[in-house]
């Protein structure tokens, strides 16, 4: 029964996962951290094949999950951006921001494990890493022209762009496909309907598939082995870039003023904050609930 609750679990943290694929400003990767499932996912696929059996019982759960979400999200997420966009964008930096305790703990532990201060040396790191990101937001908005029918080559790479977004927090496929002009393509691929249009499969599902498996497995393997051997300098970079998701999450829609439009929009923003927050740190959180009970 525990196996079956802990299928189920992954499963549904799997499919809110699948909304940071497909939604501009969030990252897939940054909700695997907020579930707690960000280095277990990585070490499970690194080690697949060492630990085969536990492995999969791992990762079908979360893949399946994953693949639901972006199909069951891809058009509830354009829709609520098309109609409601100012609040849809406040809810996602609420939750954003209301990780940063999460990113804080696990940029620090090494170090206070050892009973040791946070070398400046790695703020400067995370500064360098937010800058980058930053700048990568920038050359995101001037990159190649839209491209409506992708040949394989370029499915592929729309594959290995997507599996980097969830692999690295704060890598914002949403950005880097707008470079390429591939967002919308990927927003097209997860609908249902376009199974019926001819060739479809082997030129453009297919290849995408495929790039995405040697994109999730190589990466992973790399961040594994650098989160092992590099532990505080890989996770300031990765604080880093997630810090610079925060600004791309708010864009000219995003306008404050006295009307209900705004007054939802914060409540949603503190609604959102406040439950990250908690799904942050949500052992210690649910122990305290109990404690008070």
């Amino acid at each position: 029964m525990t196996a079956l609750k802990e299928f189920f679990t992954t499963l549904a943290k799997g499919i809110v996962v699948g909304l940071g694929a497909i939604t501009p400003g969030l990252s897939g990767s940054v909700l695997l951290v907020i579930f707690g499932l960000y280095q277990k996912a990585l070490n499970a696929i690194s080690t697949i094949f060492k630990n085969f059996k536990k492995n999969l019982i791992f990762l079908i759960p979360l893949a399946l999950g994953i693949g639901s979400g972006m199909l069951l999200f891809s058009g509830i997420a354009r829709y609520f951006l098309a109609n409601f966009e100012m609040q849809t964008r406040f809810t996602f930096l609420g939750l954003v921001v209301g990780t940063l305790p999460l990113f804080i703990r696990e940029v620090t532990k090494e170090k206070k494990a050892q009973g040791k201060k946070f070398p400046k040396r790695y703020i400067l790191l995370i500064l360098t890493a937010t800058t980058a990101g930053l700048l990568m937001s920038y050359v995101g908005g001037v990159g190649f022209p839209e491209i409506e029918s992708p040949n394989i080559l370029q499915s592929v790479l729309l594959g290995l762009v997507v599996a980097a977004s969830y692999i690295i927090p704060g890598v914002d496929s949403a950005v880097i496909l707008n470079y390429f002009g591939m967002y919308n393509t990927w927003i097209n691929m997860l609908h249902l309907g376009n199974l019926k249009i001819d060739g479809f499969i082997l030129k453009q599902a297919l290849p995408t598939g495929v790039g995405l498996i040697i994109g999730v497995l190589l990466i992973s393997t790399i961040i594994n082995f650098l989160l092992k051997r590099y532990y505080t300098i890989t996770f300031s970079v990765i604080f880093g870039l997630f810090i610079s998701i925060i600004p791309k999450l708010l864009n000219e829609s995003c306008v404050l003023g006295l009307n209900g439009k705004t007054a939802v929009s914060l409540i949603l923003m503190v609604i959102g904050f406040v439950f990250s927050f908690f799904l942050s740190d949500l052992e210690n959180n649910l122990k305290k609930l109990k404690i008070k009970k």
